[in-house]
């Protein structure tokens, strides 16, 4: 059994709330015996609670409730088409599919459920749409992103930090509980974020969840609302409106694969077949069948996902099937999207977040643990609608190879083109940590470089050195805050979209979940420091801050950095020297990882360099003289330099 430093967490944090999950069952067999005296129908609870004209032909609702095994359900709006029904769980579900006529205009649709036992009603309030303009923006490789977990990086709203309904659930003492963070902490420092050169916001889930373990967002119990830890939806679309006229984007992260073990669903699931499996019997999708099949040793596979056979065309089935219907590690229900009805509601819940915020892309939660021909019809629902809107799945992997086959933009041997707009960049996350912490030749950097043939768009890759899964850079063996600025520098002028993890601006430490999610200092007023200010870091953390801040904003202001397509021009074990080139400019950068001082000599004959002039230093403290087509550049030891041409 394969067990990854990404999902450690998770894992503990569902254990901790078994219990509770165990007890679901015995609680659905208890009310079971409850008295039936009252069977009049009820509703409870309308999904999506609300719908835009002219953004779908129709909408699918499910309804929740008891009793609503439905004869029939008519609308007080001519314009809007009750399609079909279909009752489920008992009466406890009815699903009902409304088509918008040419002639709906907005107002609140009132439907009339009819049933054997009695007649309820349901409200549907139908808006027009806004604006679409600042409004689902997409990225593009001049972003840069900056990953917060909302409830680890400030405390805006004291009011929320213990919810009525989720008593002891704060304590700022203990690593897993809920420590106060919210969304218009977020909002209150998107200046810090503008000024330090961020473009784009990622929060990891804000959808409501049911443990009070729960802070980090992954175990839903509601998709269609804001955990009132972090505050409300319209805190969220308050954020959202306050990042663009900021000119800065949001990032909301999806979990289409699984739900907490505490949702209502897994004691009554709406259908059947609504997971994959029954909490009584499903299988583990971190339990690959396959073992050592590779060749490859348990030490050599320890610390990714075992996604081998997912891209293996020659794998039957059998092999594979656990990955994509097992209950994330054997606790987190799995959804199955093979289902029509599940992949409906889940490309609806999508939908919904972005029109009810305006928000400019997913970042995609466990994404080979889906299977791919949902992604493609999911992807493609969302860019009928958007089509700028960006997507970006997690492929928790070191090698290409495997990375490239979930990438969108062609079809695999399965035929499927998953529609994703990118991935993160596991390989050269892998690479950037090898060569930094664990004395991997820098040549490592080269070849994984050497491999963006196998995606269709390279230059959108997400490129990061740390994440929330990870152990923090600072904190890993051999770690020092000149290797930390070494990460940034690299992150931050090779190709793709950079990722930046909170807090590591200022070289902030810790080891495996949960020590790597500590609170951002200063985000709470009772915290004896203030980090977003320079007079609450240290030197250090000021040095660090100021070389990241330097970067990014030289970033912003060279084309060739961002958009320039990206050459080789010398690698070894220990330097690596490449060109970023636009029409218009010309970047070299040089990586010196020896603790000396090296020189490189780099001819620039038959490269897009040849023929320059001279250059002048953007950054660093090395030396380049051009003689001919020759380059000579003296890099200090540990060092990242960067040269514009002329």
């Amino acid at each position: 059994m394969i067990v990854t430093r990404r999902i450690a967490w998770r894992v503990l944090a569902c254990l901790l709330s078994l219990p509770g999950f165990c007890g679901l069952a015995l609680f659905d067999a208890e009310a079971s015996q409850t008295s039936n005296a009252d069977v009049s129908p009820v509703v409870t609870k309308v999904e999506p609670p609300n719908w835009w004209i002219g953004l779908t032909p129709e909408v699918m609702l499910l309804i929740s409730g008891r009793g609503l095994e439905a004869t029939k359900v008519e609308c007080n709006l001519a314009s809007l088409l009750v399609e079909r029904t279909q009752a489920s769980g008992g009466g406890k579900y009815l699903f009902v599919w409304l088509k918008f006529g040419a002639e709906t205009k907005s107002g609140t649709a009132v439907c009339r459920i009819t049933s054997p036992e009695g007649v309820t009603s349901f409200e549907l309030p139908i808006a027009a749409r806004m604006e679409t303009i600042h409004r689902f923006q997409g990225l593009a490789p001049d972003d840069v992103i900056y990953l917060i977990m909302p409830d680890r990086f400030a405390n805006g709203d004291p009011t929320n930090d213990e919810p009525a309904e989720a008593q002891g659930s704060h304590d700022r003492s203990k690593a897993r509980a809920y420590h106060g963070g919210d969304l218009r902490g977020v909002r209150e420092h998107l200046p810090y974020l503008k000024d330090l050169g961020v473009t784009t916001v990622w929060l990891t889930p804000v959808v409501k969840n049911g443990a009070a373990e729960d802070y980090h967002g992954y175990g839903a119990v509601d998709l269609y609302a804001v955990d009132p830890h972090l505050g409300t939806l319209r805190d969220y679309q308050e954020l959202v409106a306050a990042a663009h006229q900021q000119q800065m984007k949001i990032l909301f992260d999806i979990v289409p694969n699984h739900v907490g073990p505490r949702h209502p669903w897994v004691a009554n699931p709406p259908l059947p077949d609504w997971f994959h499996g029954t909490p009584q019997h499903h299988t583990n999708s971190s339990v690959p069948p396959y073992g050592s099949f590779y060749g490859e040793t348990k030490e050599q596979t320890s610390g990714h996902d075992p996604f081998e056979v997912l891209v293996d065309p020659h794998a039957p089935p059998r092999l594979w099937r656990d990955l994509t219907d097992g209950w994330f590690f054997g606790i987190l229900p799995d959804m199955n999207t093979e289902n029509p009805i599940v992949a409906q509601y889940l490309l609806e819940d999508a939908i919904w977040w972005a029109e009810s915020s305006g928000l400019d892309g997913y970042r995609i939660d466990t994404f080979p643990y889906v299977p791919r021909a949902f992604w493609s019809r999911w992807n493609a629902g969302l860019r009928r609608i958007y089509p700028r809107l960006t997507t970006i799945g997690e492929v928790f992997h070191p090698d290409p190879s495997v990375t490239s086959f979930f990438a969108g933009g062609q079809k695999r041997y399965d035929g499927i083109d998953s529609g994703v707009t990118t991935v993160f960049d596991y390989p050269m996350y892998f690479a950037l940590r090898d060569v930094l912490l664990h004395g991997a030749g820098v040549g490592r950097l080269a070849d994984v470089l050497r491999h963006d043939s196998l995606y269709a768009r390279p230059e959108e890759l997400v490129t990061f050195f740390s994440n929330h899964d990870v152990a923090r850079f600072a904190s890993e063996g051999g770690s020092s805050a000149e290797d930390l600025r070494l990460a940034f520098g690299l992150t931050l002028t090779l190709r793709g979209i950079p990722e930046l993890y909170y807090g590591d601006e200022i070289g902030m430490t810790g080891g495996g979940d949960p020590d790597n999610r500590h609170d951002f200092p200063g985000g709470w007023t009772e915290d004896p420091r203030n980090a977003f200010m320079e007079t609450g870091r240290t030197a250090e953390q000021q040095a660090t801050f100021t070389y990241v801040r330097r970067l990014l904003h030289l970033r912003r202001e060279h084309p060739a950095l961002t958009g320039g397509r990206l050459w080789h021009l010398a690698s070894d074990e220990s330097g690596y020297v490449f060109l970023r080139e636009t029409e218009g400019e010309r970047v070299v950068v040089a990586f010196n990882n020896s603790g000396k001082a090296r020189k490189f000599r780099v001819s620039l004959s038959g490269t897009a360099a040849q023929g320059s002039q001279g250059d002048k230093v953007l950054f660093g403290e090395g030396i380049a003289e051009i003689s001919g087509n020759e380059i000579r550049v003296s890099a200090p030891g540990k060092s990242i330099s960067i040269f514009l041409l002329r």
